[in-house]
């Protein structure tokens, strides 16, 4: 159904999906009531966030008796080992990646498409029939900026509506993420207020400046700018997996070619510690590379150890030590990173001030960010009436710290991180009007090539 042909009817249906690198929320509103958070099934428990990560499990021998698992389903069956596994984590951050063409799964070619329509499917399966009906608007939040050096944007949003088409979501809206948390904090406004919305996902952080007005019962925005970046979540984990668990793993070692002795190649290592990136190192062409590597390695125990942990899909255990440790050094100054994987065994007391010295020139680029976003709008910091903080790393000192620092803390507000986006995303959907809320004027429909 098409995004502007929907019937303005007091039963009508939006749906909000926000799909992130690390979780993925879904909401669901409808004229004069709240909007509620779609509930997933794990087990005999229900979870409001859907973890965004796929699991391939070979049953059998041919390359069609496979099984996908998303979610906390894809995350049981890779811990349960019960058959061979492929694990993918982050995949999010391909979407608009020209070089990425296809990954291959127990012989079996995926596009990107194919691995989010996989994905879409289980989602819907795993909510239990509250995603039966999908007649209604679906409102698909994007990021303001893609993850890549150079980010095709046609591309990924084909590559969205193709994977939405597949589920039978056959005319998405597309809205920048932070413009959802923004449409949602705005539901909270008493007067007219200039905002400031900065967005934490795994793989980006995007900010928009919005002016809301009350108008009784309603509020209207006027977006005023947007930016963003390929900064977030998983960078933050990348500098701790690149100081306290690649050394362990081979990096910095030394190898000898012929008559030279020479370091490793620093690619490897770079890959392994972005989570979008170590599933591609599973290649029959990078474990050949390695094991020569391992043969004319200097030290051959790390290599080895660092081959294990690549065959053995090691990122998803790598990556709840690494969660485990953000969390409580937001909260702390100081905190234990544990990691038992086979031969590794890690323990290691990080403080708050590694950890910030590690990610500086993250929060630096990120400080940059906003600053040019109020620049280019001529918005001074003081004019700012409201600055809304959402997704995990929100909860990072260092980061609250770069909105403290120039609008105040009274100013800043933040409230149900995980799900703002989703439920804003609903919102608008409800809108008569989807115009002034879409975020780009690219068809998902065309095919690259076909503009």
């Amino acid at each position: 159904m098409s995004v502007r042909q929907v019937e303005t009817t007091p039963d009508r249906l939006s749906i909000g999906i926000d799909f992130g690198t690390t979780n993925t929320v879904v909401a669901v509103a409808r004229p004069a009531q709240k909007p509620r958070v779609v509930a997933f099934r794990d087990d005999s428990q229900l979870s409001d966030i859907y973890r965004s990560v796929l699991c391939f499990e070979q049953l059998s021998a041919s390359r069609f008796d496979v099984e996908a698992h998303a979610g906390m389903q894809a995350i049981r069956a890779y811990l349960n080992l019960a058959h061979e596994t492929r694990f993918i984590q982050s995949f999010k951050s391909h979407v608009a990646s020209t070089a990425f063409d296809e990954t291959r799964i127990f012989g079996r070619g995926y596009k990107f498409e194919d691995l989010l329509a996989v994905f879409f499917r289980r989602l819907i399966s795993d909510a239990d029939g509250q995603l039966a009906q999908r007649d209604g608007r679906v409102v698909s939040g994007r990021p303001v900026r893609f993850v890549g050096s150079a980010p095709d944007e046609v591309l990924a949003t084909w590559r969205y509506g193709e994977a939405y088409r597949r589920v039978g979501i056959l005319d998405p809206a597309f809205v920048y993420e932070p413009v959802g948390a923004a449409y949602h904090y705005a539901q909270r406004l008493t007067s007219d207020a200039l905002v400031l919305v900065a967005d934490f996902g795994g793989g980006t952080s995007d900010f928009s400046l919005i002016r809301f007005e009350r108008r009784g019962d309603r509020v209207a925005a006027t977006p005023i700018g947007h930016a963003g970046l390929a900064v977030a979540g998983d960078n933050f984990d990348y500098r701790i997996i690149d100081a306290v668990v690649s050394p362990l793993l081979g990096k910095g070692t030394l190898f000898k070619s012929i008559d030279k002795i020479l370091p490793i190649p620093q690619h490897y290592h770079t890959s392994f510690a972005r989570w979008h990136q170590l599933a591609m190192l599973k290649t029959p062409q990078h474990i050949r590379e390695l094991e020569r590597l391992q043969r004319a390695s200097l030290s051959p125990d790390k290599i080895a150890k660092f081959l294990d942990v690549i065959r053995n899909d090691g990122g998803f255990n790598i990556y709840r030590a690494v969660s485990d440790t953000k969390v409580k050094l937001s909260a702390a100054q100081r905190a234990d990173f544990l990691l038992k994987l086979g031969d590794i065994d890690i323990e290691q007391e990080i403080s708050r001030a590694d950890f910030e010295r590690w990610i500086a020139h993250d929060i630096q680029r990120i400080e940059e960010t906003v600053d040019e976003l109020l620049t280019t709008e001529g918005v001074q910091s003081g004019k700012i009436d409201g600055v809304f903080l959402t997704g995990g790393s929100s909860f990072i000192p260092a980061v609250r710290r770069i909105f403290e620092t120039r609008f105040g803390p009274d100013r800043l507000a933040d409230g149900e991180n995980f799900q703002s986006v989703a439920f804003g995303l609903a919102l608008i959907g409800l809108e008569d009007d989807l115009d002034p809320w879409l975020a780009h004027p690219f068809s998902s429909t065309e095919k690259p090539g076909q503009q």
